[in-house]
């Protein structure tokens, strides 16, 4: 199979080689916001390893960047569209050259068909949002030695046993989810809301260290206003709502009476959203501002969203690929948090300020001073996936289900 794969490779090159040659360019980068984009700061400069530098590292002006949806497309509201929008922006603000690649099915094979595909149309930059890449990079990451790979939200867990030997021109970016999940959870608290839920997905560490934080920052707030909090915990088992599962929240919003669900994984919020509708409830999205899509189910149902910086990497990343900085972090799988206690807007996690339902309880000023107390270590979120939910809270009481299926 390898053999096979560098045979692929060589083909690839040779085809690249030819079609340079001939100058022929089909390509158009895509349009889109022409407004000069604001990288936010990046992780602490380090010295570079000459072992961990992409071969043949072309000049900065040289630079074509690439994304690839995974099983999505570019208007998901979610990994996908936020993560082409970054691209697009900023490549369009400093004359880059940009496309993107859109796999004909979810599988390795087809997402690696789109890698070997943009390496022949002489894109050296690839941007992949999602866990389902890490079998993708490592398939692909070796053959193309000269081309940097940026991949967001895989880690070790994806990886493997690869994660330990990186190829330098591989750059994975990770989240704190615990601390963005802290902020919904405590925001939701003192918006108004005492009884709240949790669905997960599947409960991989990313997932359980949202819940977790989500639980204890509703227990913080729970303690600050004295106000008796409830959580209801429970995973769906998968990525996707369903019948079973829209049930499930069918009962927490009519029968127990919880009045907003922080639905965290994928398309699972579908089911918290449905139920929501029949009663009036309340839904926190996830990862992405995801107000835009669980408020088709009811007008001014999304209280907040949890959500990865996932624009800000994609910007840091390409400014620092352009400043030929790339050594500093290539071969790394760096985990991102908070960066800035004022510009709230360039943490890797946070809250979407534009559409947050701040009120006289909890304003955008509360957000910001809230934020700078985590920056400085005055609030502290725990990351332990280990314990169970309920060991989360002192104050809030916290009823765990495990998983619906």
């Amino acid at each position: 199979m390898k053999k096979s794969r560098k045979i692929l490779a060589l083909v690839l090159s040779l085809a690249l080689v030819f079609a340079l040659a001939a100058c022929t360019n089909n390509d158009t980068p895509s349009g889109g916001d022409t407004t000069s984009p604001s990288p936010s700061a990046s992780t602490p400069v380090e010295t570079p390893d000459a072992s961990k530098t992409p071969e043949n590292t072309p000049a900065a002006s040289d630079y074509a960047v690439a994304m690839i949806t995974d099983y999505g497309d570019i208007t998901d509201q979610s990994f996908n569209q936020t993560t082409y929008e970054a691209c697009n922006e900023y490549c369009t603000a400093n004359g880059v050259k940009f496309n993107y690649y859109k796999p004909n099915g979810d599988s390795t094979a087809e997402r690696v068909a789109m890698v070997d595909a943009a390496v022949v149309d002489g894109y050296n930059v690839i941007v992949m949002p999602g866990y389902a890449f890490a079998e993708t990079i490592k398939e692909t990451a070796e053959m193309y030695p000269d081309v940097i790979f940026i991949a967001l939200d895989v880690g070790e867990g994806d990886l493997g046993d690869y994660a330990a030997s990186l190829p330098g021109n591989v750059y994975c970016a990770v989240y704190q989810e615990e601390l963005c999940g802290y902020m919904a959870g405590y925001a939701a608290v003192k918006l108004g809301y005492s009884h709240l839920g949790f669905l997960g997905g599947m409960a991989v560490p990313a997932v359980v260290r949202y819940g977790y934080g989500f639980v204890q920052g509703a227990d913080a707030a729970a303690a600050e206003t004295g106000t008796d909090v409830t959580v209801e915990y429970v995973y769906g088992n998968q990525f996707f709502g369903d019948a079973d599962i829209t049930g499930v929240m069918d009962t927490w919003y009519q029968n127990l009476g919880v009045e907003a669900v922080f639905a965290c994984g994928g398309g699972i919020y579908t089911s918290a959203a449905e139920a929501a509708a029949k009663t009036g409830g309340k839904v926190i999205g996830v990862d992405t501002d995801q107000s835009g899509i669980i408020d088709a189910y009811g007008e001014g149902m999304t209280v907040t969203s949890a959500m990865k910086g996932l624009a800000a990497t994609v910007k840091t990343m390409l400014a620092e690929v352009e400043a030929g900085n790339f050594a500093n972090h290539g071969g790394k799988i760096e985990t991102l948090g908070l960066v800035s206690a004022t510009d709230v807007e360039s943490n890797y996690v946070q809250l979407p300020v534009a559409t947050t339902q701040f009120n006289d309880n909890f304003t955008e000023a509360d957000y910001v001073a809230l934020v700078g107390k985590m920056l400085d270590g005055t609030v502290t979120v725990s990351n332990d996936t280990t314990v169970e939910p309920a060991a989360n809270a002192t104050t809030a009481t916290v009823n765990s289900y495990g998983n619906i299926k």
